[in-house]
């Protein structure tokens, strides 16, 4: 019986590893650890916060409200868990995470390969396939997802081994000290959109585990516990490998820096010309099929949102199309336009989960949760305002005094200065209503 629980634990476990997981996420540790170099680790511990152990709470803040994003969204309001989850939708849909799969297959898949392929052909190509596949879902899918994630974790685990064992170079001391360091994974971390993915495949976890027999409180709580321990794992290793290798990549950009280019850098140093082409091969088909489960969720979505008004494959049709438009951008041109918008939508999300898993079997009012998401949700705008604006601005512009104030905010450094004034607020909220 206790082999059976261990071997349940590690199915889901390995499942939810799988969903974080994003073959694009590949892209984002390496350069981390080339930018920070010396000081790597302390990169690690901010990306580890927001890429890994972020995700894992959203998990838990939908445990603890229900079963679904939607028991997550009542904690605040309605409507206003609608906007959210719909803004969710758009982030790790169409806007950001679909057409970054699309650049990253282009970049890392055929590119190497075929380095005078068209990303315009590339991208259509790569849609025409989704979209066949998304309106008539294939077992091809299943095959990929079920041989191929397997086989490309097997590459990945060969070259961090090999990557540590004979480091290419040595690190370096980029002038970057540690709190910089931490600030910069951080922030990083916000680009694998996996807290935001979070919230949506809770769902999945949750009814993953009920159908395992742990059906009661306690044992749904322990079994998610120690499922997303397992997934944790295996995410930090992955991610704290590849950071360790941009470390040591010692590699010298002749222009602008891509996140790709470094990638293969390091995959062709440690695996040879053969092992790069069959990690692209792999990272392309893995991009493929997290493409098309997004398009698939983001089709449901939008359908059940409309009530059927709009059919889910109209939707599917014009995620595609919209995606494969924006595709064509490139991976570090997605990447710099989704930062600002994620600089919004995360740190509402973050302090949403945050105050769930911490206050949430103590606080049951509203009206605490409410002041916190629309205290960070000001802070956010205000910044999402600055970046856009500071670019033109003068330098004698107000706009810079704005600017310097927020720095003065604590936590400012550490790149959460909402969490203080959220919590100020969720507090003198919690005992004004109390009184």
């Amino acid at each position: 019986m206790k082999q059976k629980s261990i071997g349940n634990i590690l199915t889901i476990g390995f499942a939810l590893f799988a969903m974080f997981f994003g073959a694009g996420n590949i892209i984002l540790p390496p350069i981390i650890g080339l930018i920070t170099g010396e000081d790597w680790t302390s990169a690690v511990t901010g990306f580890t916060i927001t890429a890994i152990i972020a995700p894992f709470l959203g998990i838990l803040a939908v445990l603890f409200s229900g079963d679904e994003f939607t028991d997550l969204g009542k904690r605040v309001n309605r409507t206003g868990g609608v906007i959210l989850a719909t803004m969710i939708i758009l982030s790790i849909g169409p806007l950001v995470a679909i057409p970054r799969t699309a650049a990253t297959t282009f970049e890392v898949g055929l590119a190497p390969i075929w380095p005078d392929f068209s990303p315009v052909i590339s991208s259509i190509l790569f849609f025409g396939v989704t979209l066949t596949l998304s309106i008539s879902p294939s077992k091809v899918v299943d095959i990929i997802g079920k041989y191929l994630t397997p086989l490309l974790l097997i590459i990945l685990v060969v070259m961090i081994l090999m990557g540590v064992l004979y480091p290419l170079d040595v690190t370096e001391d980029t002038g970057i000290n540690p709190v910089e360091s931490f600030r910069i994974g951080f922030a990083e971390g916000y680009q694998t959109m996996d807290v935001l993915a979070s919230v949506i495949y809770a769902g999945i976890i949750i009814s993953a585990v009920k159908a395992k027999g742990y059906t009661s409180t306690e044992a749904k709580t322990k079994a998610t516990f120690l499922s997303g321990a397992v997934a944790t794992s295996c995410l930090l290793f992955i991610y704290g490998g590849l950071v360790y290798l941009g470390a040591t990549s010692g590699y010298t950009a002749s222009g602008d820096l891509k996140r790709t280019e470094l990638l293969l850098y390091i995959s062709n140093s440690v695996l040879g010309n053969e092992g790069t082409i069959a990690l692209s091969l792999c990272i392309a088909l893995a991009c493929l099929t997290t493409a098309i489960a997004l398009v698939c969720a983001t089709g449901t979505f939008f359908s059940q949102l409309t009530k059927g008004k709009v059919s889910y494959k109209t939707i599917v049709i014009a995620t595609c199309v919209f995606s494969a438009i924006l595709a064509v951008n490139g991976v570090d041109q997605i990447i710099d336009y989704a930062g600002p918008f994620l600089g919004i939508i995360y740190p509402i999300t973050l302090t949403l989960i945050l105050y769930v898993v911490v206050f949430g079997k103590i606080v049951k009012s509203k009206v605490p949760f409410v002041g916190a998401i629309i205290t960070t949700t000001i802070y956010s705008l205000v910044q999402f305002f600055l970046t856009i604006t500071l670019k033109t601005a003068t330098e004698d512009s107000w706009l810079w005094e704005v600017e310097k104030g927020l720095h003065k905010i604590p936590l400012y450094s550490y790149d959460v200065p909402w969490l203080l004034p959220s919590f100020v607020v969720f507090l003198v909220a919690y005992l004004f209503n109390r009184n």
